[in-house]
């Protein structure tokens, strides 16, 4: 679903972490593509292929690697290594 020079963030708006890791995007001013999972239920099984998990949220990077309920500083540190920030 990502693109090469993407990011996509699959989450949803009642999941806290899924909160914080989209308004961390935002304001560091990522692009990203966020999937709504309520909207688009079927891009859940999309995220659990990528992560092998059903916890959200799923971070998927340009260079196809991806984080699941990252930490503020696990997105921050990634961003950095993909000079994205």
């Amino acid at each position: 679903m990502a693109s090469p020079s993407s990011i996509t963030m699959f989450g949803a708006d009642w999941c806290r972490d899924c909160v914080r890791t989209k308004r961390q995007l935002d304001s560091l001013g990522v692009r990203y593509t966020y999937v709504d999972l309520m909207t688009d239920p079927a891009a859940a099984d999309v995220a659990r292929e990528i992560s092998g998990r059903t916890n959200i949220p799923v971070v998927v990077y340009p260079d196809s690697s991806h984080h699941v309920e990252p930490s503020d500083a696990d997105v921050v540190a990634k961003l950095q290594e993909l000079s994205l920030i």
